[in-house]
């Protein structure tokens, strides 16, 4: 009885004001997992033409072609040169005319630099010639590289919006690493029998099968809105990147000079050393890429700076081959999500119709650390020692804390473009 007065005088459930309708829910995580799979395929065909010649490059240019430590860092860092020369061009590119044709144009230009480096073979007898003709491989190689990277991280935030900035960059992230994971040894299965020829070969046919998985891609269209100027991008960019500049010594040292230190110190072949990285870095996106999203870019990027640095110094103390697997490891896992940590703050700074340029102006910050790096280690190793280039590389990284510590302290205004983007 009680009870039916109180129904009674309770107003009816049909009744109550009928809330607003709520914006559509965002991408969930499987749904941005199938957004992302074409475009994260894309990029791990593509960059398989990178992790090939890993190992083996620095083995060709020192051994075969006979040049120096120094030279052999200024050729590969000449790839990341040229990467960084064309970033802006690229991001402009994948805003003004979609970020599907940046990823196809670049993989055609990854295509062609694998004959560059065949040409390159017909002048063994003069390594200067040799040299020169492979430097225009490492060029081209890098543009392309430039136009893949940079579309497929607009193309990603184009489909699944802003606020999934982190897990885009870790699918995309993925791939790459995944790419070199499974590259360097299958370079050096293919350098052992068939010498730079197969290198040369397999680099010219791979990344045209990333066209068969990007053609029937869909895409969202170009902008048409006025883009902000690449320097002004950049303007808003600059402290996250500094950030990446910094804790990328670490891939840069790896990737540069892992296979002479395994020679100096009578290790064998370092390709496990790249499949070491490539496996932690791989298992720290599927584990934890949705962090950044969640609590902030700043914070993670600080912790995981933190970590690469220790896996730089385990690296330079290293005694024993499985010490240093475990150094590259530290090394991959920490480096995995700082650089989707320092990128989601990126996002938040960027302006929301240059989002192409801003990735470019932001991935461009690698480009000069890798660049520098190559060149720098090599006059490092050639006054000290190849483990020293370690030691300088923990360093370099551990001054990334710094910047992932201002980052916090100093957040995105609340009017941000992320903000704005509803």
């Amino acid at each position: 009885m009680t009870n039916s007065a109180a129904s009674a005088r309770s107003p009816a459930p049909s009744l109550a004001p009928t809330p607003a309708p709520s914006p559509a829910p965002p991408p969930t995580e499987h749904n941005v997992f199938l957004k992302m799979l074409p475009i994260a395929s894309a990029v791990f065909v593509g960059f398989l033409t990178i992790g090939l010649p890993l190992p083996v490059l620095p083995l060709h240019l020192h051994f075969t072609l006979g040049l120096s430590p120094v030279i052999v860092g200024v050729v590969v860092g000449a790839q990341f040169a040229a990467a960084l020369l064309s970033r802006a061009w690229a991001g402009g590119f994948a805003d003004v005319s979609g970020a599907k044709r940046a990823m196809m144009i670049g993989l055609v230009i990854a295509a062609i630099s694998g004959l560059a480096y065949l040409a390159s073979l017909a002048f063994i007898a003069s390594p200067v010639i040799s040299l020169g003709v492979l430097l225009i491989g490492r060029v081209l190689l890098g543009c392309g590289e430039s136009l893949i990277i940079t579309g497929a991280l607009s193309w990603g935030l184009g489909l699944v919006g802003p606020q999934h900035a982190g897990k885009v960059m870790a699918w995309v992230g993925i791939a790459m690493y995944a790419a070199y994971a499974i590259g360097a040894p299958l370079g050096t299965l293919i350098y052992d029998p068939y010498g730079f020829v197969g290198i040369a070969i397999g680099t010219t046919i791979i990344p045209l099968l990333g066209l068969a998985v990007v053609l029937p891609a869909r895409a969202p269209p170009a902008s048409s809105a006025r883009r902000m100027p690449f320097y002004k991008v950049l303007g808003t960019v600059w402290m996250p990147g500094l950030g990446l500049l910094l804790c990328g010594v670490g891939l840069g040292v790896i990737t540069t000079f892992a296979a002479l230190l395994f020679v100096a110190r009578n290790w064998g072949s370092a390709s496990l050393a790249f499949t070491a990285f490539g496996v932690a870095f791989i298992g720290a996106r599927l584990m934890f890429a949705h962090l950044p999203d969640k609590i902030g870019g700043g914070k993670v990027a600080l912790v995981c700076v933190l970590i690469e640095a220790a896996g730089q110094l385990m690296i330079w103390q290293a005694d024993h081959v499985l010490m240093a697997y475990a150094g590259a490891a530290l090394t991959g896992f920490g480096f995995s999500l700082a650089f989707p940590g320092f990128g989601v703050e990126a996002v938040r700074r960027a302006p929301p119709h240059s989002r192409g340029a801003a990735m470019g102006a932001f991935i461009a910050f690698l480009d000069i650390s890798l660049g520098i790096t190559g060149p720098a280690a090599g006059a490092i190793a050639g006054a000290s020692s190849v483990g020293t280039v370690y030691l300088a590389g923990a360093g370099a990284v551990a001054l990334s804390a710094i910047v992932a510590v201002l980052l916090i302290v100093n957040p995105p205004r609340a009017a941000s473009p992320m903000n704005q983007q509803r």
